[in-house]
């Protein structure tokens, strides 16, 4: 190399140079190139769980009050239905709306009242005989009560009670179950959270 003419022993310094910076690109920079690339993907990652995090909390307030208007529509419907004083009322009424209407009551026996989380279920077992038109005007009748009055029916036959066909003016048979439902008071529904949350462990 000392009698190499000038060119080459520049070009030789040059080569070596060139290998020597590849050789400190290649095991100082390269590592910190990955672990950038690595730290933009998950700032990438980040920003974006970020956006979808800031617009759900963009929507979170009109929801919040979308939920309460909606909570305080339950409650006024709640409020309809009857309570636990008027119950034993309510049921009377249903008697007597049937009696009042020609029906027969062979059977009319309230069960055990089942709370649920904001309401009560009171199944009703019934048998009660008349025309159509009379179960026509007992259904109209419960629905003018002044509370709202839901029943729903369980295990319910409509059957002529001569066993023959249905016919007009024939005496038909209504048997099976109705369940009438009532709100829970304040203190009921705390009772009943209780006991959820008690069984719930």
């Amino acid at each position: 190399m000392g009698s190499w003419p000038r060119e080459y022993k520049i070009g030789f310094c040059v080569i070596v140079g060139l290998f020597v910076f590849g050789a400190l690109w290649w095991f100082t920079v390269r590592d910190k190139l990955d672990s950038l690339e690595g730290l933009e993907r998950q700032e990438a990652q980040k920003r974006a769980e970020f956006e979808e995090k800031q617009g759900r909390a963009t929507n979170l307030e009109p929801l919040k009050q979308q939920l309460a208007q909606m909570e305080q529509q339950l409650q006024q419907m709640l409020r309809q239905l009857p309570s636990r004083t008027e119950m034993p009322d309510l049921i009377t009424d249903i008697s007597q709306t049937a009696v009042a209407t020609g029906i027969q009551n062979d059977l009319f026996r309230p069960g055990a009242e089942v709370p649920k989380e904001f309401y009560a279920e009171q199944p009703i077992s019934l048998r009660m005989r008349g025309s159509y038109h009379q179960f026509g005007a007992f259904v109209s009748g419960v629905a003018s009560l002044p509370r709202v009055v839901i029943m729903t029916m369980h295990d319910i036959s409509l059957q002529p009670r001569d066993g023959g066909a249905i016919r007009p003016g024939a005496n038909l048979e209504l048997a099976g179950t109705v369940k009438t439902y009532r709100y829970l008071d304040e203190e009921e529904t705390a009772e009943q959270a209780a006991i959820q949350d008690g069984g719930g462990r």
